[in-house]
């Protein structure tokens, strides 16, 4: 399925992955780079761009940090998650606090979504 894509974005895209965050970087390296399913990164969709996406499983992963538990930014994340999910994707969200203590599940979670979803 293709998505719009905001050309006006690319730009920040290509600095956000650049500058992953230390959750993003264990994440991406110790996991989805060499998952059998491709993943992009920091990848434009309409008017967002998400931390990692999975075309074949239409899967979204998002990685919050403490800013996202904010009032404000808990209900910009709420209407892009309606957003995305309009689009057909599923979108995954774990606190940095989470993919630090339990990496392997979350690891494994996301093997069994994608599963499911292809």
């Amino acid at each position: 399925m293709k998505y719009l894509h905001n050309l006006k974005l690319t730009g920040n895209a290509k600095r956000l992955r650049k500058e992953m965050t230390e959750e993003e970087r264990k994440l991406w390296y110790l996991f989805l780079r060499n998952f059998p399913i491709r993943f992009l990164r920091q990848k434009v969709i309409g008017n967002y761009i998400v931390d990692f996406y999975c075309a074949k499983a239409r899967l979204v992963i998002e990685l919050d940090g403490s800013q996202h538990y904010e009032e404000q930014e808990e209900e910009y994340d709420k209407s892009r998650d309606e957003w995305l999910s309009a689009q057909g994707l599923l979108v995954l969200r774990f606190s940095n606090y989470d993919l630090n203590k339990k990496f392997k599940d979350i690891c494994a979670y996301i093997e069994k979504i994608v599963e499911e979803r292809i």
